[in-house]
């Protein structure tokens, strides 16, 4: 007696024997704890009964439950393959009293379990109690005649359960077998403990005490036992193995997945074969409890399992779809134990070959979407780690292959950016799931989505609808009940307002009973799946499990789908007209207009924005149908569909297609292709038109294009004509004739704006006299310096000043210091030439910008410039210069 099956009904058959309920596995999608993403254990199936909320027909109970571990607190995937006892899934055979027998009755039922049913040897096995479970200690002592030394006092939280902070809890005894010491370990509580010759088979639950409060600890009145035996635990030890992936059901599926890829599982590629063994149990299991691959929560730890098996398929040489091939011999080990496993093994194959085919082709399309991420990288650029992870997390590329695809054009990777990201989506998968049940972190919308599901969103085809209040929050918290005045959130079984997502703002509206109304402000989507109405009750009481109507405000609903829609035939308009490098980089759809930012590196041009707007128009004036179809991500992309570098799309997506392409390659064919699940117009005709506001700069290699449609647009443009009206009126010409008098205007402002310049320079430079007036001319040291302060002159007409003050006066020096409105001052220095050897216009300059509060000044030794604070001390730059000259 020691095959898998065997061992299995050993155990229940036993248990069914002293007066136990023999009870079927449950699902791995528990249905009674939100803060477990799978059941890990065998007591989560009863944890109601245990805190006295479900009272169940019998008082005793046995399982063999299937469990998986690969999410959350308790996450063994990436151990798995490598260690001797890592597994995602596993069976955990266990048997619990409700309130019947206690700590005597549960050690004995063990231990005749173990050393009569299944004959292992009592001298290889030692027990652990908690350190002051004296009761525990003298009952293994009595019943299994164990001596002092092979009951092992532990202190830790290790022989302590607890269901969570509060509830109830109490000490554990654990069961431990001795490989031999041929192995390396020590027995548990010793140095060596994480040593793998002495291995726990066994943890026998004492339920005694309930934890009040943290510092209160009291008697239960019906204390409990939960247990757990690790099935491939003890299978190896029964068939006399040291790793769990030697026993016959491991063998079993290892066998067949080297008879498929020819590789043995001795060598270098153990750990492949291994996995998916491992991998193969695990996804077969969930899909046929009813969990599908996709990129959110279940499914996407699904797809994790499955895609790492998928690979290792690829490391073994397959070529084509692997695991679907390894299912027969899964269902012909374990089918007869989990008859699930045969009702849905054609969907658990068909699921497994088209997510294989999918990973095949992540591939190709993951190296088409690294191109398309790093069209402006070079030789020795750096890829940001956040794109790495979007192609990792999104399209689940894996980090490895964007190094290697990036490595001959010498682009390396950001790995701590990547990481960054990775530990951040981390976290927020984490603050979703709780992967150990011990405490409820759940937020409070993910455990409405669990207790009600998601919410059913029926906006696509209607603006009102019937539903029920699931929940009432206020706060942060639940309530039964919000009155007149009160700001609260809703939650119903099916509505039609759109949730915010995709850049389209939420909806608002009204939601009504009979006696109460409520004014909805804003529509969002929360955790996975659940609307949530922010809504203000303005008349009467709403109460949770009220029948409700919902009306969604039509008019804003459809300047929404108006602008939605127009954002489509705005991007594929700009993709013509830029190229094709042109992607959408996040938008936003408003009531009022619509703006989103797309990859262009430089500034749209005023013909080019002319040239988008009218092919956008263009397909609206055909009025041509908006439709809608449900296909797979690939089947979308391959008709042409628009996938957004970034997005997360499941299996199932939303498609829309809009407009007849009139030129180019489009023409015939549809126009805009996008995946997108936000709504839209029934028909190109009824966004109207479409008017773009501008195009401005959001980034380096990102321009953003604003616009407005329908109404708005009309408005807007009523708004401009009224603008030019009132424009040609003041200037009394016709409309058409602005732009000519108004450029007209600006010609003649420029020539008069240079003639007052002209009189200006002549006027500061002496009223036009040639070299300005005598008294400006000093003699210094014997030679001439001109020397002028001049208000209202730009400081970019000195140069050409000090050039005309040089020529005036033959040889000398000039110094020219302007003095703007704002006081501020900007000295020249010109030097004739046959003075540079003896003056450097660089250092006179200098002296001038000194005396203004200034430093520095720069330029050739015939020509400086310079600068200062203070134009107030004109006079004495001056001077300062004048005195370097006669020092």
């Amino acid at each position: 007696m020691s095959g898998v099956n065997e061992i299995r009904s050993t155990f229940l058959d036993y248990f069914r024997k002293n007066g136990h309920e023999v009870v079927s596995s449950s699902p791995l999608v528990p249905r009674n704890d939100p803060t477990l993403m799978f059941t890990n254990a065998g007591m989560v199936q009863f944890k109601n009964v245990f805190t006295g909320l479900e009272k169940r027909p019998y008082s005793t109970a046995a399982t063999a439950q299937k469990c998986v571990r690969a999410g959350g607190k308790h996450n063994d995937l990436d151990n798995v393959g490598y260690t001797a006892r890592h597994h995602t899934f596993f069976e955990m055979l266990g048997n619990f009293s409700f309130g019947d027998y206690f700590k005597e009755n549960a050690i004995e039922l063990a231990w005749n379990l173990i050393t009569k049913e299944f004959g292992i040897d009592a001298k290889r096995l030692l027990v652990t109690v908690y350190h002051t479970d004296d009761e525990a200690f003298g009952l293994w002592k009595k019943i299994a005649g164990l001596t002092d030394d092979r009951i092992i006092r532990i202190a830790t939280s290790d022989n302590f359960w607890a269901m969570g902070d509060t509830g109830p809890c109490g000490p554990c005894s654990e069961i431990f077998y001795d490989h031999g010491d041929h192995i390396w370990g020590g027995p548990p509580g010793s140095p060596e403990e994480d040593g793998d010759r002495f291995i726990e088979i066994w943890n026998l639950v004492f339920m005694q005490y309930e934890q009040v409060t943290k510092e209160e600890r009291v008697d239960l009145p019906r204390p409990s036992i939960d247990t757990g035996m690790g099935l491939e635990r003890v299978a190896a030890l029964l068939q006399g193995k040291h790793d769990n992936y030697d026993i016959d059901l491991f063998r079993a599926l290892i066998s067949a997945s080297e008879d498929a890829t020819g590789i043995k599982a001795d060598g270098e590629r153990r750990a492949s074969h291994r996995v998916i063994a491992d991998h193969l149990r695990s996804s077969a299991f969930l899909i046929a409890d009813g969990v599908l691959p996709s990129n959110e929560g279940r499914g996407y730890v699904l797809r994790r399992i499955m895609r790492r098996a998928m690979r290792h398929a690829e490391l073994l040489g397959a070529r084509e779809p692997l695991m679907w091939k390894l299912l027969p011999t899964l269902v012909q080990q374990m089918g007869r134990a989990y008859p699930e496993l045969v009702r849905a093994e054609a969907l658990i194959s068909e699921t497994l070959r088209l997510e294989e085919n999918r990973f095949r082709k992540t591939l190709e399309r993951g190296l088409s979407l690294l191109s398309d991420a790093t069209t402006t990288l070079g030789k020795g650029d750096m890829l940001d780690g956040e794109t790495a992870f979007k192609l990792y997390d999104t399209y689940g590329f894996p980090l490895d292959l964007t190094q290697d695809a990036l490595r001959a054009r010498e682009i390396g990777v950001d790995i701590s950016g990547f990481t960054d990201a990775m530990e951040r989506q981390k976290a927020e998968a984490r603050s979703h799931w709780a992967g150990s049940g011990d405490k409820a972190t759940e937020t409070i919308w993910f455990e409405l989505k669990d207790k009600f599901g998601a919410t059913e969103f029926l906006g696509y085809d209607t603006e009102t609808a019937e539903g029920v209040v699931q929940a009432i929050v206020r706060d942060g918290k639940a309530v039964e009940a919000a009155a007149a005045g009160e700001h609260v959130q809703i939650v119903v079984n099916q509505t039609p307002f759109y949730g915010e997502s995709g850049g389209q703002m939420g909806d608002t509206g009204l939601i009504s009973t009979d006696y109460s109304k409520l004014q909805v402000a804003d529509t969002q989507k929360k955790g996975e799946g659940v609307f949530v109405h922010s809504a203000v009750v303005t008349e009467g009481t709403l109460k949770q499990g009220d029948a409700v109507q919902l009306a969604v405000d039509h008019q804003r609903r459809s300047r929404l789908r108006s602008n939605h829609s127009a954002t489509h035939l705005l991007h594929e308009a700009l993709r013509e007209v830029l190229g094709s490098h042109v992607a959408q980089k996040g938008s936003l759809v408003a009531p009022e207009r619509l703006r989103f930012d797309v990859s262009h590196p430089k500034p749209m041009s005023a013909e080019e924005l002319q040239v988008v707007e009218d092919m956008a128009n263009a397909i609206i004036l055909q009025n041509a149908p908006v439709t809608t179809r449900l296909m797979s991500v690939d089947d979308a992309i391959a008709e042409g569909a628009m996938a957004l570098f970034g997005e997360k799309y499941g299996d199932e997506v939303r498609v829309v297609s809009m407009g007849t392409g009139i030129e180019g390659q489009k023409t015939g064919k549809p126009y805009s292709i996008e995946l997108c699940g936000g709504t839209h117009v029934h028909a190109t005709g009824d966004i109207g038109l479409v008017r773009i506001l501008g195009e401005s700069a959001v980034g380096a290699g990102v321009r953003r294009v604003e616009a407005v449609t329908g109404d708005a647009a009309r408005t807007y443009l009523a708004e401009q004509d009224e603008r030019i009206k009132a424009l040609a009126g003041a200037l009394k010409v016709q409309p058409a004739d602005v732009v000519a008098r108004v450029e007209s205007l600006v010609d003649e402002r420029r020539k008069l704006e240079k003639e007052l310049a002209d009189a200006k320079r002549r006027l500061a430079m002496g009223g036009g006299r040639q070299g300005g007036s005598a008294e400006d001319v000093k003699e210094i040291a014997g030679l001439k310096f001109l020397g002028k302060a001049l208000q209202g002159i730009d400081a970019k007409d000195l140069k050409s000043l000090a050039d005309e003050g040089k020529a005036s006066i033959g040889s000398g020096v000039v110094t020219l210091i302007g003095v703007s409105e704002d006081g501020k001052a900007s000295a020249v220095v010109a030097v004739t030439d046959d003075l540079v050897g003896r003056f450097s216009a660089v250092d006179l300059v200098r002296v001038a910008s000194a005396a203004l509060g200034g430093k520095g000044g720069g330029g050739r030794p015939d020509m400086a410039q310079a600068g200062g604070p203070d134009g107030a001390k004109a006079g004495e730059a001056l001077d300062a210069v004048a005195a370097a000259l006669g020092a």
